[in-house]
């Protein structure tokens, strides 16, 4: 059977536990300085104001939403979503989180070259995010009825890869936008150097699961490989 066999277990699984221990340490490492507070008292909506007030931003919102860590930058609207925990909390992951959604601002104001190419994929990669894996499958499926349904398993390896990529391009766009926050924190005095080092611990867990995701990709990419060229060799 194509989706029971040793490539599963052997390259996708080992990269997937990974990426559940990465979310697994974020989420434990924002608990943590979640209960550090900053001696500035200043709260995460009022770090990202300060840092896009320092990098000239002026017409970018910040909004409180609910959840936990569903934190982020609308660029289609011009808008940071901040939690609940992170909106009005002086704490230094609060602040660290706050600040780095505003680098991601910080960024589209500056036509920041990752975020350009980022934004250019977009379109393919929502189809190939839709379409890749039932075109993988229904490829090799098909292809017992006739060898050139593996041009549609072939298509849909490149529409993967795609996604792939969109993955790659996302890492220096996440490490950046942490970097403009960590500077911002610091110029401004927001945090102490002690308590910058919570923010940074914060991000740097953040960031690993964006490194998870990417391995995981990467994985399933490798053992699609290994199904369609093992079908079409045995053809």
């Amino acid at each position: 059977m194509y989706y029971y066999d040793w490539t599963y277990f052997i390259i996708v699984v080992p990269v997937f536990i990974l990426a559940m221990v990465a979310s697994g340490n974020v989420k434990s490492t924002f608990r943590k300085y979640a209960k550090v507070y900053s001696a500035s008292r200043i709260t995460g909506a009022e770090a990202a104001e300060r840092v896009l007030r320092g990098h000239g931003v002026t017409n970018v919102r910040i909004e409180q939403v609910s959840g936990s860590l569903t934190d982020n930058y609308d660029p289609r609207n011009n808008v940071i979503h901040l939690s609940q925990d992170v909106y009005s909390s002086t704490s230094v992951a609060a602040i660290g989180v706050a600040a780095h959604e505003a680098g991601h601002a910080c960024q589209y104001a500056d036509n920041y070259g990752p975020v350009r190419m980022r934004m250019a994929i977009i379109p393919m990669t929502n189809i190939g995010s839709q379409l890749s894996v039932p075109l993988i499958i229904l490829g090799i499926v098909l292809s017992g009825f006739s060898s050139i349904f593996y041009a549609m398993a072939y298509v849909g390896l490149f529409l993967f890869a795609l996604c792939v990529f969109f993955q790659l391009v996302t890492l220096p766009v996440e490490f950046n936008a942490s970097h403009r926050a960590l500077e911002s924190i610091d110029q401004q005095g927001m945090l102490s150097e002690e308590e910058i080092q919570g923010s940074k611990k914060v991000l740097h867990a953040a960031a690993m699961t964006y490194v998870a995701a990417l391995a995981v990709a990467v994985a399933q990419l490798l053992r699609f490989a290994l199904l369609v060229s093992g079908g079409s060799r045995r053809d």
